[in-house]
């Protein structure tokens, strides 16, 4: 089956349609949305509402710390800024959005894969996985071959061989890679809606578990119009420029 991975979009509706348009060219078979639906964009309920239809029709979904926090509304601890998103991001949903989100599972396991927003070691600390290290804990955590992780924000690959030597390949444009069934494998696809690796194309990855072949895609949207929205929201001016310097 040729799956879809996609993360991080955070109510990116631009660049969430231009994903999911070009995994349907590329005729995917199946979505898998790594957590992080919703915060800093614009469009929190178009984006949920996309994801419940694709959950309905077998998709997978994972829970991420923006999704949590908006479920739980915004805390005193949180950075002025954060509330304020979290807080308008609840205006913004419907009832049953809320719910989908507070419902999500922080795992999902299909076959010889597991998705996670975060860690496989811990999904709810929300560890990031920035090298070796943290991916080595992630993929002892899992008896699954293949862990696909959102929350970096940057597209990676790591594997583990069955000496338990660990190598790392930070993918560049489009790229495949055969993913070998006598190695470990940890996914960071990159994000959908804010890129951070100084290239503002959306990012997403495809999956065939036939050919065991893994290929990033990055696909330009319209990251003016996202910015604008965020503007006119009332939204921190900074989350559209984010957007337009990729960072």
């Amino acid at each position: 089956m040729l799956t879809a991975i996609l993360t991080d979009i955070h109510a990116n509706r631009e660049a969430l349609a231009a994903c999911l348009a070009h995994a349907q060219e590329k005729r995917a078979q199946r979505y898998a949305f790594l957590g992080d639906l919703v915060g800093y964009g614009a469009d929190p309920g178009w984006v949920v509402q996309t994801v419940m239809e694709h959950v309905a029709r077998g998709g997978i979904a994972v829970q991420g710390n923006h999704d949590q926090a908006t479920v739980q509304g915004g805390s005193a601890s949180m950075h002025a800024q954060a509330r304020q998103v979290v807080e308008w991001t609840r205006s913004q949903l419907a009832p049953e959005h809320l719910r989908f989100l507070e419902q999500l599972p922080l795992t999902q396991q299909s076959g010889h894969c597991l998705y996670v927003h975060a860690t496989a070691a811990d999904p709810g600390s929300w560890e990031y996985i920035n090298g070796t290290l943290e991916a080595v804990k992630s993929m002892h955590a899992t008896q699954c071959r293949i862990t696909f992780v959102g929350h970096v924000h940057e597209p990676a690959l790591y594997n583990l061989s069955l000496t338990g030597k660990i190598s790392s390949f930070v993918p560049t444009g489009d790229s495949s890679i055969p993913l070998s069934t006598q190695r470990r494998w940890l996914v960071l696809p990159g994000s959908v809606g804010q890129p951070r690796d100084g290239n503002p194309a959306a990012c997403y990855a495809l999956f065939d578990d036939a050919s065991n072949e893994l290929t990033y895609f990055r696909v330009p949207y319209d990251h003016d119009l996202a910015a604008e929205k965020i503007r006119a929201a009332g939204l921190p001016p900074a989350l559209a420029e984010r957007l337009l310097e990729g960072r």
